[in-house]
């Protein structure tokens, strides 16, 4: 790839990222609950998550998904119900407190760095739309005849390297946000659950 389209590559990976979106969401509620060191981890499995999206589109599986409707059906409904169970455990979530919200890294492993990592990832692969985007996104940068796998570093590592970068400043804003969470920290929950509920409705009503 010449640094030329590389460059064209970048900005477009720019844009992608800062389209709002499921992750990015987790990774402020993530900030907000258990602050920007655990948070790190769920950046990192949204990065693995979108690694192996974009793996599985230079392999061509989202071109076989989107031939095959049974199978675009059962990832979209797999999607569409993780992200909806997200939600409501966020909108049923207690508000926050002074303890919770400015010292949750003292309390006893609010949450396991693979549990955060764990659903970084689960949120990035829960979207099948985001597979047959990146199967149609990627072949407009690739290079007939240089090695596939190559290409996939640079995508991949290009694009992780965005991506984990807006989303660990997403949470480390998150940590400004403490005063006010105190006082409408159940409204917090509610409007990142429902959130959470309509991109999982959204995945829902997509179509191939």
């Amino acid at each position: 790839m010449s640094a030329e389209l590389w460059f064209v590559f970048v900005l477009a990976a720019l844009a992608l990222s800062l389209t709002p979106g499921p992750n990015g969401l987790l990774c402020l509620d993530h900030g907000v609950r258990y602050g920007l060191s655990r948070s790190t981890y769920t950046a990192l499995g949204a990065v693995a998550g979108m690694s192996l999206l974009i793996g599985a589109s230079l392999a061509g599986l989202g071109a076989v998904m989107q031939a095959s409707e049974l199978l675009f059906t059962l990832v979209k409904w797999a999607g569409a119900a993780y992200l909806v169970w997200l939600g409501i455990r966020l909108w049923r979530a207690p508000g926050f407190s002074a303890a919770t919200v400015e010292g949750a890294m003292a309390a006893a492993r609010p949450i396991s760095r693979r549990r955060a990592f764990a659903q970084g990832l689960l949120v990035a692969v829960s979207n099948p739309k985001a597979l047959i985007f990146f199967a149609t996104f990627l072949p407009q940068f690739m290079q007939p005849g240089q090695s596939l796998w190559l290409q996939f570093v640079i995508f991949a590592g290009t694009y992780g390297a965005i991506e984990f970068a807006y989303e660990v400043m997403l949470a480390g804003a998150a940590g400004r946000l403490a005063p006010w969470l105190e006082r409408w920290g159940r409204v917090f929950n509610r409007i990142t659950g429902s959130a959470f509920v309509g991109v999982g409705a959204m995945v829902a009503a997509t179509q191939r």
